[in-house]
């Protein structure tokens, strides 16, 4: 009884300490090019984690095709991860299945998968089992790859994506944490905190002891990791981005020092480590969110919405990057029309994609901030985008914000 209390405790604190990404919208799924649809799947084993299987298997999907796990962010579902994030059209043009996890409310009132509970995170063990049961299943049913299968995930997502990897490694061959922390950054509610801000410093060794740890003995290859970060990301702060790169550079037994670097468009800075088995994204002035970059170039794609940023198709690049497209790189767009320039100062106003009236909500500051429209400092919350004073950073006072660009909030509406 007391372990249920605590579990249950946990679980609900998980609306304060996950990493909120209050969607304010969620986009239904938009009709396929093909018959192929995002279907919910029952029945794919014990489920201890007690999470919902959506999968997604273009028509005529090869026997032996790779499959990807998208972990969505908090409060946001698999239906509008899948539609937002662009992964639906690589799997078509690519031939690859998409296996896309949701969380339950019953488990998170905020609907973030458990990165900072240990019974989550754990091999063989709650959710982090679920998923693995997911990737079983497509195995056993859809006839997917055994050697090729990856995961993607923004946020609590991309930490949950981190857990994949360290407790999974002869399951998935490669992953993108968005916006994410290190696995086991947090073992509970009270050092989620300092996690997501301002972060926590352990040197790359102590980091690769919480992945070695987690499957102790293992000694199979390790997967190759992406890491995406924005430069102005005020919910997860931008520190956790080199604490992954430490965590999994130390891992997969490379140096800290990239052996490249290269600009892409956006104002994305690549670091390349090892022989290209860490990268690290960073995209400049983006806050919290999945890049995407709309269009109909071969390396755009998505739907820019809350936490779905007009910057750059960071699902193209992690394609390429886990080998989906089968070595063959499609000419990239030359000068992407929605992407500012890498040479200039990009800024939260540069590029607003007005899609009708704006989004507007009224929350208290600490709501604005947990969702993050908002940051704080010194006390007080601040609008993203504008920087503009809201008042004291608490449960009492009220404030109205309104979008007018991705990351970008005015008050007032």
């Amino acid at each position: 009884m007391e372990a249920l209390v605590r579990r249950t405790r946990t679980r609900l604190a998980g609306a304060l300490a996950g990493l909120a990404l209050a969607a304010t919208a969620l986009v239904a799924v938009a009709a396929p090019a093909q018959a192929a649809t995002l279907t919910q799947v029952t029945g794919f084993g014990s489920n201890p984690g007690n999470l919902a299987m959506y999968a997604y298997r273009p028509d005529n999907l090869p026997s032996g095709a790779p499959a990807v796990v998208l972990l969505h962010g908090c409060a946001q579902n698999a239906s509008g991860y899948f539609a937002n994030s662009g992964w639906q059209k690589y799997a078509d043009q690519w031939r690859f299945a998409l296996i896309v996890p949701e969380q339950r409310s019953a488990n998170n009132s905020s609907s973030c998968f458990n990165w900072f509970e240990t019974g989550d995170t754990s091999r063989g063990q709650g959710e982090a089992l679920s998923i693995k049961q997911m990737v079983d299943h497509a195995r056993s049913v859809y006839g997917t790859a055994a050697n090729r299968v990856y995961v993607s995930g923004l946020s609590a997502g991309g930490a949950m994506s981190a857990t994949m990897l360290a407790t999974y490694p002869d399951v998935f061959a490669g992953g993108s944490i968005i916006a994410g922390l290190p696995h086991r950054c947090a073992t509970s509610m009270i050092n989620a905190f300092s996690c997501m801000s301002p972060g926590v410093d352990k040197s790359p060794a102590q980091w690769g002891d919480l992945v070695r740890n987690a499957y102790p003995g293992y000694s199979g290859a390790r997967p190759k990791v992406a890491i995406w970060h924005g430069t102005s990301d005020y919910t997860v702060a931008t520190a956790n981005a080199t604490e992954s790169r430490d965590q999994w550079t130390n891992v997969l037994g490379v140096s800290q020092t990239p052996t490249s670097t290269r600009q892409l468009p956006a104002g994305t800075s690549v670091e390349v480590y090892g022989n290209d088995v860490v990268r690290v994204h960073r995209v400049s002035g983006m806050g919290h969110g999945t890049p995407v970059d709309p269009g109909s170039g071969a390396d755009q794609c998505g739907t820019a919405a809350a936490y779905f940023l007009d910057t750059i198709c960071s699902t193209y690049h992690d394609a390429v990057f886990f080998g989906l497209n089968g070595g063959v790189t499609p000419t990239p767009t030359a000068t992407p029309t929605t992407s500012p320039s890498p040479t200039a100062s990009p800024t939260p106003t540069a590029s607003p994609t007005p899609t009708g009236a704006p989004t507007c909500v009224t929350a208290s500051n600490y709501a604005h901030v947990s969702a993050g429209r908002a940051y704080h400092s010194g006390g007080y919350a601040y609008a993203n985008g504008s920087n503009q004073r809201m008042g004291l950073y608490n449960t009492f006072y009220t404030t109205t914000l309104r979008q007018t660009a991705p990351n970008h909030w005015l008050i007032g509406c």
